[in-house]
């Protein structure tokens, strides 16, 4: 990706966790730091204009969905599902140009992804295996082009200004929340702004999402997710706990295949990436959505449950009409979770209990129920909710 295309897509990104619900929290000082006023409009603003910056740090995630605990022969050291309870530690280097590393790190083990330009590579040190994953000439020169299209846009005054896209993010925002602009807080060592959304409907599990904005870059820095069955801590937060926004080495963002380690070579042709669904913002064939804001509700009918419990990466991908189905999307399917072995009908049983017609899984931010008759609901509300949708209540 360009330098173009970062300053706009970065920022915006930055821009929606600040007036919308993301998910990154906050450990923070009870001090509270001197920083210029700013409205919820102009610090939305701000956040779409800043130009993106090279940074790397360490950040501390933490779940507390009430979720049953997995049973350990279920993970890996570094397992993505750790994720679902329990804290994890995430590390992040990028050069605000295209490098960037991401590792997350277990007792023993980590699981990184690093990317440069058109080339990524994922290592899972539990099974000491290596993805890399290299664009076609027809798909790199695809992207380009419309990379090309986007700076001459750009160029001509045809894109939306930071200012306009700032003002849509909170009009969308404002539609189902109150968005405000709380105390300043310290967040890594760094004075940072708070940003607070409260959902206006109180049939969602959301009680409010709190994003904290560093007050010099414009960064986020962290973010909690507070749930309406839970008020001593938050469900869900990530936070940086120290965080640099110097330039990272070049060692930290170049790949060096570990000694040893087994390497599979992916190659992501143009037709893989016109595969990709277009967002028109149709509902696709078999969903229904009920409710609005927080408290939507997604139904999706004619599931294969056993297909996705199976974890066939052919069948999965069919299933879920994934963007990448039959290519080489189908194998990479195959290679998530570290490289561990996942019996996913037994976490499937572990995770969710028992209800007429179906199995649900209750969290204090998310439930979804699986209907013995093909169906998946899912949405930040209650389980009765779910069930009443399904009409099972």
């Amino acid at each position: 990706m360009n330098r173009t295309l970062l300053r706009w897509t970065v920022p915006a990104a930055a821009a929606v966790a600040v007036v919308a619900a993301a998910t990154i929290p906050t450990l923070a000082s009870a001090d509270s730091p001197e920083l210029p006023d700013r409205t919820p409009e102009e610090l939305a603003a701000a956040v779409v204009e800043a130009e993106p910056v090279p940074m790397s740090g360490s950040a501390v995630y933490t779940a507390r969905l009430g979720l049953p605990e997995i049973p350990a022969q279920m993970t890996g050291g570094a397992d993505p599902l750790n994720l679902l309870s329990g804290s994890s530690t995430i590390r992040m280097w990028t050069d605000a140009e295209g490098r960037s590393r991401v590792s997350l790190l277990g007792t023993t083990s980590e699981y990184s992804v690093v990317t440069d330009g058109p080339e990524a590579w994922t290592y899972a040190s539990s099974s000491h295996q290596v993805v890399h994953l290299t664009l076609g000439p027809d798909a790199q020169e695809h992207l380009a082009d419309a990379e090309a299209e986007h700076a001459a846009a750009e160029a001509a005054g045809t894109l939306p200004t930071p200012q306009d896209l700032a003002q849509q993010l909170l009009e969308r925002a404002e539609e189902h929340a109150d968005v405000t602009v709380g105390d300043a807080v310290v967040v890594a060592g760094r004075a940072a702004y708070q940003v607070v959304v409260t959902p206006t409907d109180d049939g969602t599990l959301v009680d409010r999402v709190v994003v904290a904005v560093d007050g010099e870059t414009l960064v986020p820095l962290s973010v909690q997710v507070w749930s309406t069955e839970a008020t001593n801590a938050p469900a869900l937060e990530l936070a940086y706990t120290d965080v640099s926004f110097s330039a990272p080495s070049d060692a930290a963002l170049t790949f060096s295949t570990p000694s040893g380690a087994e390497v599979t070579e992916k190659v992501v042709e143009l037709g893989d990436l016109d595969a990709a669904p277009e967002h028109t913002g149709d509902v696709p064939d078999g969903v229904t959505v009920s409710g609005e804001g927080f408290a939507t509700v997604v139904e999706r009918s004619g599931v294969d449950l056993e297909a996705l419990l199976t974890g066939d990466p052919a069948a999965v991908a069919d299933e879920l009409d994934h963007p990448l189905g039959g290519g080489p999307g189908e194998e990479l399917f195959g290679d998530m979770g570290g490289g561990t072995e996942l019996d996913r009908a037994a976490l499937y049983e572990q995770l969710t209990t028992p209800v007429d017609g179906g199995r649900l899984l209750s969290s204090t931010l998310l439930s979804v129920l699986v209907t013995d008759d093909g169906r998946i609901l899912v949405g930040a509300v209650p389980g009765e909710t779910l069930l009443e949708a399904a009409g099972l209540a």
